[in-house]
């Protein structure tokens, strides 16, 4: 179905909603909604898609979305440990009256920013995660003031990675809609196995070269270029989740050939699936220590 719309009330006495999300899953499929969002992570794993943008999130991750970017957060694999999370929802008319004030100025350049969705670099989630653990506890005035301090420490921060490409348009057609939505459960229940574009195409009445156009246009990378990133992807979470072996972990993501994994691998991450967990455990080594 197309990404649908999400109706979302104020927190009673608030021009903004803040929530602690807990459940055994993200139930949400890929929607929108007219208000910003901005969601970090207490405890899960899974896949996040933003816009055409696809990713997986972790512990600690703090992602903003702008007004009616399409959006939605998966759990993938077993889970040991429920979801938790904070959301943040609000509306710009609820800034609409400060935002031209030089106070805002850079909280309004954030906004706009958000349109194409904002990762932050976890310096800067952490930094920022007892503020919302706060800011749920707090009520009217004292909430208020600290919704404003989260907006403003984002603002002022470089530290942070567009998600959605620079031509991906939030106005989407019912079957561009359609279609996006489609591929991202598609991916999900199917890329352990062999993915064959054909087939793709055929599940969604589309010629193999329609396709091919379609993604491109809409994804900036072939059909297989994503799908790759994807299984490599949640073999990066594997790697530094389990203590399986780099060979088990090939098989786990879909890969029968380890040798078309390794090179993969280096191609989407830069180095070996092995020199890839060893930095992983020298970087928690350091925070550990410190």
């Amino acid at each position: 179905m197309k990404a649908r719309i999400h109706n979302i009330p104020t927190s009673p006495g608030s021009s903004f909603r803040a929530t602690l999300f807990e459940d055994k899953e993200f139930p949400a499929a890929w929607h929108f909604h007219e208000e910003y969002e901005l969601t970090y992570i207490i405890k899960s794993t899974g896949v996040r898609y933003v816009g055409n943008h696809m990713d997986t999130f972790d512990n600690d991750d703090l992602v903003m979305v702008g007004a009616n970017l399409p959006h939605c957060w998966k759990t993938i694999g077993e889970q040991t440990e429920d979801v938790e999370c904070v959301v943040i929802q609000w509306r710009e008319e609820v800034l609409s009256d400060w935002l031209n004030k030089e106070e805002l100025q850079h909280i309004k350049d954030l906004l706009k920013r958000a349109q194409r969705g904002l990762k932050f670099h976890k310096e800067i989630s952490e930094e920022v995660k007892p503020m919302l653990l706060s800011l749920l506890k707090k009520e009217s005035f004292d909430r208020l003031i600290v919704f404003l301090q989260v907006l403003q420490k984002l603002a002022l921060s470089d530290g942070f990675d567009f998600l959605a490409g620079p031509n991906f348009s939030s106005s989407l057609s019912f079957n561009e809609s359609n279609r996006i939505k489609f591929i991202y459960d598609y991916l999900k229940e199917n890329h352990l196995g062999k993915v064959a574009l054909q087939d793709v195409a055929s599940e969604m009445n589309m010629s193999a070269d329609t396709f091919s156009r379609f993604f491109r246009k809409t994804f900036n990378a072939s059909f297989f270029s994503f799908l790759n990133e994807y299984k490599i992807s949640i073999g990066c979470k594997l790697l530094i989740d389990t203590d399986l072996s780099v060979s088990e972990i090939g098989y786990k993501t879909g890969y029968n050939n380890l040798t078309f994994f390794h090179r993969q691998f280096q191609k989407h991450i830069g180095m070996s699936p092995s020199k890839y967990r060893k930095a992983y455990q020298r970087i928690s080594l350091v925070k550990e220590t410190s």
